[in-house]
């Protein structure tokens, strides 16, 4: 929170990322990681439900076994159209049904309340204040393959 409080105050626009959002675990202090943030100085947020690829679903399972009880597992399933992970684009970063959307609720209608905006995810970038640099660096050697974005 010093870290947004300090960018915020520096003009720096701050938004954050609430994630991961894992049931019966993280998901009950979503309002106030906002609420925090928000108080911090930050301007917008996102968030993500859980999402298990690869290697990483039976590490977490196994932590989840030993930590929670299983029904984390059988909400995350819900959300995932009865599996550990969907990787559809449209649904892999917010899952889909009742609980997603119950999540979904509960972020839009906190952020609107912080911020007085109606559901809004990450802000519009203002670049008002983007000046080109006076000077740009001129390559070292032949071949270096860094690109120029300002010529």
């Amino acid at each position: 929170m010093q870290t947004i409080r300090r960018l915020a105050e520096a003009g720096i626009p701050v938004s954050v990322s609430v994630a991961p959002i894992i049931p019966f675990i993280t998901d009950q202090d979503l309002e106030k990681i906002l609420t925090a943030a928000f108080e911090a100085g930050a301007t917008s947020a996102g968030y993500t439900i859980l999402r298990l690829p690869w290697e990483v679903n039976p590490l977490f399972q196994q932590w989840l076994e030993t930590h929670f009880p299983e029904r984390v597992m059988n909400r995350i399933r819900d959300m995932r159209g009865g599996k550990d992970y969907n990787a559809d684009f449209g649904s892999r970063m917010r899952g889909e049904g009742l609980w997603a959307d119950m999540i979904r609720q509960r972020f839009e209608k906190t952020l609107a309340r912080l911020s007085g905006k109606k559901g809004s995810r990450f802000g519009a970038l203002d670049t008002s204040k983007f000046r080109k640099p006076l000077c740009v660096p001129v390559r070292k050697k032949r071949g270096d393959e860094q690109l120029d974005f300002f010529s």
